[in-house]
């Protein structure tokens, strides 16, 4: 018996966004379904140096 699932969906049918701050393409993901038409940046990181807040540590 197989106990790999398959998946519902494929990576490559994903929408993509262009990070703002460094360009990069990312795509959509689970956590961001509900606000992806305000999603601007790819991570964290780039997120707090276009608002110029400095990382912690």
């Amino acid at each position: 018996m197989d106990t790999k699932r398959r998946r519902a969906f494929t990576k490559k049918n994903l929408p993509e966004k262009t990070c703002c701050v460094c360009g990069r393409p990312f795509a959509w993901r689970k956590k961001w379904a509900r606000d992806w038409p305000a999603v601007k940046y790819c991570s964290e990181k780039c997120r707090r140096t276009r608002t110029g807040i400095a990382p912690k540590g």
